[in-house]
């Protein structure tokens, strides 16, 4: 598994391999951590939705959808840090262009 990620991602190294497994923990971690907080600071709390029908699908939701962009971001920033920009950078618009936001990267001729 680890020689195909390797040929997939085009690295020739299995510290590269590391470090990038290592990037997407911190990231993950980080932004998970840090939804609560940032939907706390909007006056999101689960008790909001106690007596709504599917009230804790709902927040998991809002969860989610703050999840994203931050982890987004920190996916990059941290990146920075561990000296793989490049990388991070490719993969981060292969996935935004994969789920519809592929015209944030168009090029202007």
């Amino acid at each position: 598994m680890l020689k195909y990620l390797k040929e997939k991602w085009n690295i020739s190294s299995n510290l590269q391999l590391i470090v990038i497994f290592i990037v997407f923990a911190i990231t993950g971690t980080t932004s998970a951590k840090l939804a609560v907080p940032l939907l706390e600071l909007l006056n999101i709390y689960p008790s909001i939705f106690d007596n709504v029908k599917l009230g804790n699908i709902i927040y998991t939701l809002l969860r989610i959808l703050i999840i994203f962009p931050i982890y987004q971001i920190l996916l990059i920033v941290v990146a920075v840090f561990f000296f793989q920009f490049k990388f991070f950078w490719e993969f981060e618009k292969k996935f935004l262009k994969r789920i519809g936001f592929g015209f944030l990267f168009k090029k202007n001729n």
